[in-house]
């Protein structure tokens, strides 16, 4: 099965086009390196490993700590299991790489590549049984993000970056990803996690932004991202992010044609203020509402 891009924000079933030369307000990622596809490979690999060790514990009520914060900020051994699982392979693999994991902080490398790791990418749905999230893998040359990878496990589907695409997999079925078009904010699909991300002035800004476009929903972590990818969502806006929330998803927004940034249009490598459109025109359209 294929999700191709379309002519409207309304899918179809048209085969899929080249991406060409779409323009893009912002190109985050980096395209070339002399491994790249190794680490593909690593990345693939990894997402096995996790996937093995957070299975047996989704909706089996497992218990659940609190990391503490500012509100309730989830923690399960699925999240600490498979993230270990992770930097022992990669530790084994790439003694000289560094990685930054959501659960066990920094591993600094004496190389110029590190690994970004988020195990569970979206632990409230996991506690909640609900199979909207994600085990988030990525690699940086530099700082600037290289590939990334979103894996679910339990619904079989993962989605990718290769040097040039992105790829969607399911049932044993690997297809190109592309996003759709979609002429203005008024024909719009836009998500969130949660209107809680939000302050005060953030969530004023974000209405403002809710009221000009077709539909709002909330909910989807990391897959709303990979969604827009597959071009069946215009619009992702979110705040508070941490770097492993987002750097493993730019490449694959950006080369399956998207456009990913802060609210004021700048590099979304750091987290924070984040919006992903499918398309340059949505993505200028909806920086000049948030950035007022």
């Amino acid at each position: 099965m294929s999700w191709p891009p379309t002519r409207s924000c309304t899918p179809t079933s048209q085969a899929l086009t080249p991406k060409g030369n779409r323009p893009q307000a912002l190109t985050v990622t980096k395209l070339e390196h002399p491994d790249f596809q190794a680490y593909v490979t690593m990345a693939h690999a990894l997402a096995d490993q996790a996937g093995a060790v957070i299975l047996p514990h989704f909706r089996s009520n497992t218990a659940v700590d609190d990391k503490g914060g500012n509100g309730f900020d989830p923690v399960t051994a699925a999240d600490r299991d498979a993230e270990t699982a992770i930097r022992q392979a990669l530790a084994a693999a790439y003694p000289t790489h560094g990685i930054v994991g959501e659960e066990f902080g920094e591993t600094r490398g004496t190389s110029d590549l590190s690994w970004i790791i988020d195990p569970i990418d979206g632990t409230r749905a996991f506690i909640m049984g609900q199979p909207l999230w994600g085990t988030l893998i990525g690699l940086t040359s530099g700082g600037a993000p290289l590939l990334g990878l979103m894996d679910q496990p339990f619904t079989g589907e993962r989605f990718w970056s290769d040097e040039r695409q992105a790829f969607f997999r399911r049932d044993g079925e690997t297809t190109a990803m592309s996003v759709r078009p979609c002429a203005s904010l008024a024909e719009a699909i836009l998500t969130s996690t949660t209107p809680d991300m939000f302050d005060g002035a953030e969530s004023k800004t974000f209405d403002r932004l809710s009221r000009a476009v077709r539909l709002r929903r909330f909910g989807g972590d990391c897959y709303n991202y990979c969604l827009l990818a597959l071009g069946h969502i215009d619009l992702v806006v979110e705040a508070g992010l941490k770097p492993f929330d987002i750097l493993p998803l730019i490449p694959i927004i950006e080369r399956a044609g998207g456009v990913v940034s802060t609210w004021e249009g700048g590099d979304p490598k750091d987290g924070g203020r984040i919006i992903a459109a499918g398309g340059a025109r949505i993505h200028a359209a909806a920086v000049e509402m948030l950035s007022r």
